[in-house]
């Protein structure tokens, strides 16, 4: 409990060896530059060693600005040299990154550095596909991204899954999922018009640039990524079908090292099958809500939706090892709070799966902590202060940064807030409403902008 709250490669080179002259031997040459061929020393008097030694330990907030400082100076704070520098000094800092939709079909994401309070806004994401190509490639198939936007509302999407095909045709870019793997954020796939996306985007902090990678095997949307033993993995979501939206069992793994992804077993929603094949196929939907990497597993919530109504089925279990799935504990899987209809938020700190569950009037929460050993989730932060944003995409997002669990939402005057609880007099070890203080670690207004999706970077 105690844990989570608060009480291009640059090639270094040798230096320089000052010569003697024959005739004058107690003089030395005068050395006219601090270049060796085209390549400039980042700093003229240092070798490159000591001097990627002193860019890898200024804080990162800095290197926006050293980069416009000279051309070396940006070609090594670019390198991957420097960033592995960090890692290996263990002065890496963990950045928050939050994705937000301005209008109906707009993403703008923006970073967060928690030490010095500052945001600072990303590279826009691609668009390289219009309108009227879009149109015209809709019904071939072909990979596009018209509209750099994030979702439609979730419950507009999961009526859709009971839409036709005209319908179909007019949904607006949608249903992007967001990842991390090796210091790198990605965007994957979508939903534009009448075609679910394959594609991948790479953001490089350090570029400040999107870059496409391998596509998916399956175009899908709304599905679920996570980080796990150096893989990004992706599970479920949605794709087209002949009469409507297809909910995907398919699950799919990525290698950042060969930039490859590979095919997993599909998902066996095993509690499904209990149900008449006939009922399950016109009525219910079965679909994964939500993943958390949690003791060397993806963990995986199962839903089956016939909208209005949603039915929660327990959940199963991806074993990376025995590349094979099994069934979630009961009181696991049912007792996994939603957030709102086709998502279930789980976060792992210190080996510890967290999660939010709402109220009944939605203007507040609770942290709960599951208990393995009795398979129970427990709470242990009684009064989580979030708005009410009952039409919002994601009214509130839990984040692990810096050891800590964070809670992000917006406040009544459309001010983005990242809370972290603070538990005072706490000498009894019981955690109460009247002995836990949030605190705002960092703030900024968005104006009508909403939250859709965050994750941690450490770099």
């Amino acid at each position: 409990m105690g844990s989570i709250l608060s009480a291009p490669s640059t090639t270094a080179k040798s230096m320089d060896q000052h010569e003697t002259s024959g005739t004058y031997p107690n003089k030395r040459v005068k050395v006219s530059t601090y270049e060796y061929g085209s390549n400039p020393r980042i700093i003229p008097t240092l070798p490159d060693e000591l001097s990627l030694q002193i860019l890898a330990r200024l804080p990162r907030i800095h290197y926006l600005n050293l980069k416009m400082v000279c051309r070396a100076w940006k070609a090594a704070i670019i390198g991957s040299e420097l960033s592995q520098l960090r890692k290996e000094l263990g002065v890496s800092e963990e950045w928050l990154y939050v994705l937000t939709k301005v209008e109906a079909n707009k993403l703008h994401w923006y970073a967060l550095d928690p030490v010095f309070q500052k945001w600072q806004r990303l590279a826009p994401m691609p668009s390289f596909v219009n309108e009227e190509e879009s149109n015209r490639t809709a019904s071939s198939g072909f990979r596009m991204w018209n509209v750099v936007g994030s979702s439609i509302r979730i419950a507009d999407f999961m009526r859709s899954l009971f839409w036709r095909r005209n319908s179909l045709d007019q949904m607006p870019f949608c249903g992007c999922s967001v990842g991390v793997a090796d210091g790198y954020l990605y965007v994957i796939g979508g939903f534009s018009k009448a075609v679910a996306l394959n594609c991948v985007w790479r953001y490089d902090p350090f570029l400040n640039l999107w870059q496409e990678v391998s596509p998916m095997i399956t175009g899908r949307a709304f599905c679920k990524a996570t980080f796990l033993n150096d893989k990004l993995y992706v599970v479920g979501g949605v794709s087209r079908g002949r009469n409507g939206l297809l909910p995907l069992r398919s699950a799919e793994a990525f290698d950042p090292k060969t930039r490859l992804w590979s095919e997993l077993p599909e998902m066996p929603f095993a509690k499904a099958q209990v149900l008449p094949t006939a009922f399950l196929i016109d009525v219910l939907k079965p679909i994964a809500t939500g993943m958390a990497p949690y003791k060397g597993k993806l963990y995986v919530p199962q839903s089956l939706y016939s909208w209005p109504f949603f039915f929660d089925i327990g959940g199963e279990i991806y074993d990376p090892d025995l590349n094979a799935w099994s069934t979630m504990p009961d009181g696991l899987g049912d007792g996994w709070p939603a957030r709102q209809a086709g998502t279930k938020l789980g976060i792992v700190i210190d080996d510890k799966l967290y999660t939010l569950e709402p109220s009944s009037s939605l203007d507040s929460g609770q942290i709960k902590r599951y208990n393995s050993e009795e398979d129970t989730w427990v709470t242990i932060l009684p009064q989580v202060p979030i708005n009410d944003f009952t039409d919002a995409e994601a009214p509130y997002l839990l984040a692990g940064l810096r050891g800590r669990l964070h809670v992000i939402t917006k406040a009544a005057n459309n001010t983005l807030q990242v809370m972290q609880a603070v538990v005072q007099n706490n000498s009894d070890n019981a955690v109460s409403e009247e002995n836990v203080v949030w605190t705002t670690v960092a703030s900024k207004n968005f104006g009508t902008a909403e939250l859709v999706s965050c994750q941690v970077l450490d770099v």
